[in-house]
């Protein structure tokens, strides 16, 4: 296996884990994120996706929702382009 095809299995198993995460509601947040965004992201940045979907549902969604301030351990860059794109989503 190349590394090439390696990333692809890699994003096609990111892809698949944010469209089924258990909770509807993050399922709608990470799975579009994930179809526009996944093909485009580095290695790095995969890395820091995974990252804030090793996240547990009810807490990530607070802070997608802006109901709570993530710990500080948490990438809030890149929590941040995921919130930006859900609310460009939802404001169309």
């Amino acid at each position: 296996m190349t590394a090439g095809e390696d990333i692809a299995i890699r994003r096609k198993m990111l892809r698949y884990r944010a469209w089924h995460r258990g909770t509807l509601e993050m399922d709608r947040v990470l799975g579009p994120f994930a179809d526009a965004h996944i093909d485009a992201l580095s290695e790095p940045d995969l890395d820091r996706l995974e990252s804030v979907m090793d996240q547990e549902d009810p807490a990530l969604l607070k802070w997608v929702m802006g109901q709570e301030v993530p710990p500080a351990d948490v990438d809030i860059e890149f929590l941040g382009r995921i919130v930006a794109d859900h609310q460009a989503r939802m404001s169309k």
